[in-house]
């Protein structure tokens, strides 16, 4: 996978993606894409995961931006959606952390909505109902 060159990121945009990278699913699930691309029923066997919780991990990877989901149609007929990890850098330092707090939008909020879906995205359907 080639390498991009960082760019200047927005606070909103980076805690995006550090939220999204501080789940260990998540990190497995780059980890695996990186290796080859793969539809949701394959990569779900791969990585020992139920498909609907993979579909909610994928879905907030690719908010993020840090993976693509691109429809196709199998031999079958059948449309399949495959994922691919999209090419990334972010380099974290004091400077850049400090330029994307500047650059924050509404801090509290999106720390809150992080953390609110965080502490959902381990549950099971089971474990909410309680």
């Amino acid at each position: 996978m080639p390498e991009v060159p960082p760019v200047a990121t927005t606070g909103d945009e980076l805690l995006k993606v550090l939220s999204a990278l501080g789940n260990p699913h998540r990190m497995r699930i780059v980890a695996a894409l990186l290796q080859n691309r793969n539809y949701v029923s394959a990569l779900a066997r791969e990585i020992g995961m139920g498909r609907p919780l993979l579909h909610m991990h994928l879905q907030r990877l690719e908010a993020a931006g840090l993976v693509t989901g691109t429809r196709e149609l199998a031999e079958d007929g059948k449309a399949m959606k495959y994922y691919d990890v999209t090419p990334f850098v972010y380099e974290l330092t004091p400077h850049v952390i400090a330029h994307a707090a500047a650059t924050l939008t509404d801090a509290d909020a999106g720390a809150e909505a992080a953390d609110t879906v965080e502490s959902r995205s381990d549950r099971s359907p089971k474990e909410d109902a309680k």
